[in-house]
């Protein structure tokens, strides 16, 4: 597996651009905590301090499709640079103006969220031209999902660092300052600079005219529930066992297990397609968050966490390599994005009920939202999986410039 990993990431580029990517995303990770921390120490309350962190996951969420559909019209360089300056000026104005007047908070927030470049997406159409084979690109997928899971770790421990060693203002700061030097590791990379989307037929719908993909987005969607849903349940076990460390042992325990499954996935090719392969997958999600109902003792809740973390990034993973395969030509950047608009609403709507299930229950309820989740998931597979359809493959082509340019390449045909 090592040897596996180690011969990807060697490839000319495909570190650079990893690794500028996460850092560039490091702000989705930081940005929630940072704004409600700056707030709280700026008089705001916590109505007002929430809201306005959910506001930038909302925003997020909007922008992400429109800027990666921008993408692939006029590629990646000058769209991402702009979005990172803005989303960075948004981070610094709130700094600057704080909670008042409110207006202007909401704003910066907004324009922080909105104009987030969408380095996911973008990262994602380079890997075909990088790579060359699909199992190749199917290993960098994994690989890039399972990351996720220290990035989402990282994040608020360096918030909670950045406040020790400085200040509320200067996390924030700080969390703007780092997309923008993120950008910048990727955009200046040749392959970004050089790639360009396929031919494309004008439609109003853009990716969103894809069957397979429409039925792939509503899978993500409830698995974000799960993951929304084990948050704030984590939270809520944690009061009831008296301990405030007994949450981040839980997640961290979800996210280990998210990186070990991602690793594993990726290190090996696996039979049959992968729309066919994404239903046992995600049949093996709803099953590992299923027990967590069960709220037994911390030493075997931390467990369960574990495992149920484990089919997580193996879902994304195998969800890009579909995503590839099935959006319209020309919209493969806009594609990646709406699925991390998916993944965010589902997970903002498990984080929602989870907390109302809280409400009227003990932790176990809470739990029950996401197996919920992840059995809406499977639900989904099951009746909308006539809508996948398994595309002939073809060679592999490049478009939009020369032989040693990283483009979009199919390498099945689109439907």
């Amino acid at each position: 597996m090592g040897n596996g990993y180690g011969s990807l990431l060697r490839t000319p580029h495909t570190a650079r651009l990893l690794g500028g990517t996460l850092l560039g995303r490091l702000p989705h990770g930081m940005a929630a905590l940072g704004i409600m921390t700056f707030l709280r120490s700026e008089g705001a309350g916590y109505g007002v301090s929430g809201s306005l962190a959910a506001l930038f996951g909302a925003t997020v969420a909007v922008g992400q499709p429109l800027l990666g559909r921008t993408v692939d019209r006029r590629g990646q360089t000058w769209v991402m640079a702009l979005g990172a300056l803005f989303s960075g000026a948004g981070f610094v104005l709130l700094a600057v103006v704080g909670r008042e007047p409110l207006p202007v908070a909401v704003a910066a927030v907004a324009l922080a969220g909105l104009a987030a470049p969408p380095l996911e997406g973008g990262m994602r159409a380079l890997w075909p031209g990088l790579l060359k084979s699909e199992e190749r690109v199917q290993a960098a997928y994994a690989l890039d999902a399972a990351a996720q899971q220290i990035l989402f770790a990282l994040g608020p421990l360096l918030v909670t660092l950045l406040i020790a060693t400085g200040s509320e203002r200067a996390a924030l700061i700080v969390t703007g300052t780092v997309g923008v030097i993120g950008t910048l590791v990727v955009i200046t990379a040749d392959p970004s600079r050089r790639w360009r989307a396929t031919a494309r037929t004008a439609h109003w719908l853009g990716a969103l005219r894809s069957s397979p993909l429409l039925v792939l987005l509503g899978t993500i969607l409830f698995v974000g529930v799960s993951v929304g849903g084990l948050s704030i349940s984590a939270v809520v076990y944690g009061d009831e066992h008296g301990s405030g460390l007994i949450p981040a042992c839980l997640l961290a325990a979800n996210s280990f297990g998210a990186l070990a499954g991602g690793l594993v996935y990726g290190s090996r090719p696996w039979p049959g397609t992968p729309e066919r392969r994404l239903l046992p997958l995600t049949a093996g999600l709803a099953l590992c968050y299923l027990p967590l109902m069960l709220t037994p003792g911390l030493p075997w809740m931390i467990l369960l966490a574990l495992f149920s973390g484990v089919f997580f990034a193996p879902v994304l993973a195998c969800g890009f390599v579909v995503v590839d395969r099935t959006a319209p030509a020309g919209t493969v950047t806009e594609a990646f994005s709406w699925l991390v608009t998916a993944l965010g609403v589902g997970v903002a709507i498990g984080t929602a009920v989870a907390g109302s299930a809280a409400q009227s229950g003990a932790s176990g309820m809470s739990f029950g939202v996401s197996g919920a989740g992840g059995l809406a998931a499977l639900v989904v597979l099951v009746v909308c999986g006539r809508f996948f359809t398994v595309p002939k493959p073809v060679a592999p082509s490049q478009s939009g410039c020369d032989e040693e340019a990283a483009t979009e390449v199919d390498f099945t045909s689109h439907t």
